[in-house]
């Protein structure tokens, strides 16, 4: 049995997952942005040991849910699931003053990787989008971009894929992936999405957990159990270090050896 902790879990690809587990006899907590959508969660998945509250749009917010993360204790593998869309159309700013997007996809999972004691394995989400994803890294806050909303999704997703790769090779004792679930129909999908949406889940659950050969590899992308190419920026030592950088200035947090 496995202990695994999924960020954005009170529903979608996140709430699949942890059923998928739980189904598999591995313990699992979840988490929501709310106190309200936490208890949404459990009652969706009640297998579950328990369901965390916290806004991951906030900086505060996101390191009191590392700490309520370590009070559970040592967790086997965190799955950084949670995101938000790419269909938001204006740059909606955080307490923070941040573009929403980023800091939901990009800064928290950055913060949660910094403060959760080190898990076995991290699994980050990423999308085939990142591929379009801006490497050059500047304005990351849209500052003084014209937003786009999916320009922004596309350079979160590139960010998730770089600090997987990032921490593979910072973390050798740790297996760090990232993957694409596909275009699936979910919430953020949209009912006309084209991928399998009951294959969608199964690549974070079995990065998770298996102990299938394949599965237990570090600094890898994958789409459907099958690792696929990246942007080539992923693998640049460069570009992941200026990201790791960058969401050290934006948090205050800097990563731990």
């Amino acid at each position: 049995m496995s202990r695994i902790f999924i960020t954005g879990s009170a529903d979608g690809l996140g709430q699949m997952a942890a059923r998928l587990l739980v189904e598999g006899g591995h313990e699992v907590v979840l988490q929501a942005r709310s106190a309200a959508r936490a208890d949404e969660a459990l009652q969706a998945v009640p297998q579950a040991q328990a369901a965390l509250a916290g806004d991951l749009s906030s900086i505060a917010a996101t390191v009191a849910l590392a700490e309520q993360v370590n009070q559970l204790g040592r967790f086997d593998a965190v799955i950084h699931n949670a995101a938000v869309g790419y269909q938001e159309p204006r740059r909606v700013a955080t307490v923070d003053g941040l573009p929403h997007v980023f800091a939901v996809n990009t800064l928290a999972p950055y913060i949660l990787t910094a403060l959760i004691e080190k898990p076995k394995r991290l699994v980050y989400l990423s999308s085939g989008l990142h591929r379009s994803g801006d490497a050059s890294l500047d304005d990351l806050a849209w500052e003084r971009r014209p937003w786009r909303g999916a320009a922004a999704y596309s350079d979160s997703k590139l960010h998730d894929a770089l600090l997987a790769f990032a921490m593979a090779r910072r973390w050798p004792q740790v297996l760090s992936n990232a993957l694409e679930p596909g275009w699936a129909a979910t919430k953020m999908g949209g009912p006309g999405a084209p991928d399998d949406l009951q294959a969608a889940p199964k690549t974070q659950v079995w990065l998770a957990v298996s102990e299938e050969p394949a599965a237990t590899v570090s600094g890898a992308y994958f789409y459907h159990m099958k690792q696929c190419e990246t942007h080539p920026a992923v693998r640049d030592v460069a570009v992941q270090e200026r990201l790791l950088e960058a969401c050290a200035g934006f948090s205050g947090i800097r990563l731990p050896d």
